[in-house]
């Protein structure tokens, strides 16, 4: 599979300043900051600083040091947003996982109890 990124998505734009955002935590590899339509008390979105369209790519082609950098975090996200009680990480990915913009993020949802993700049946 190849992943063509489009470097004028929204997230490739904040990353390079032109779009300001509320930053919650940032590192060499990741930036996150709070989710501009949140669907939850906490909802903040992580972002890799690196060219990735989708989960899979950046799992693919991303280093261990960005990975590594990334997951860091995630973890330093969720300490700083206080969710201990439990949090939901979501990576919707292309057409139907209902990806809205093609740049690899990750969605950090929690402050309230959040219900079954899907229904059950």
């Amino acid at each position: 599979m190849t992943f063509d990124y489009d470097p004028q998505n929204i997230f490739a734009r904040i990353l390079r300043g032109e779009i300001p955002n509320k930053t919650v935590y940032e590192n060499d590899h990741a930036l996150a900051f709070h989710d501009i339509a949140p669907q939850a008390p906490v909802h903040v979105l992580i972002i890799p600083k690196g060219a990735y369209v989708s989960f899979d790519h950046f799992a693919r082609d991303a280093s261990a040091e960005e990975q590594a950098g990334f997951m860091l975090a995630v973890a330093e996200v969720c300490r700083i947003a206080g969710v201990e009680d439990g949090f939901r990480a979501i990576a919707n990915t292309r057409k139907h996982g209902v990806q809205d913009v093609p740049h690899f993020h990750l969605h950090i949802l929690g402050g309230r109890v959040l219900g079954p993700m899907l229904p059950r049946g």
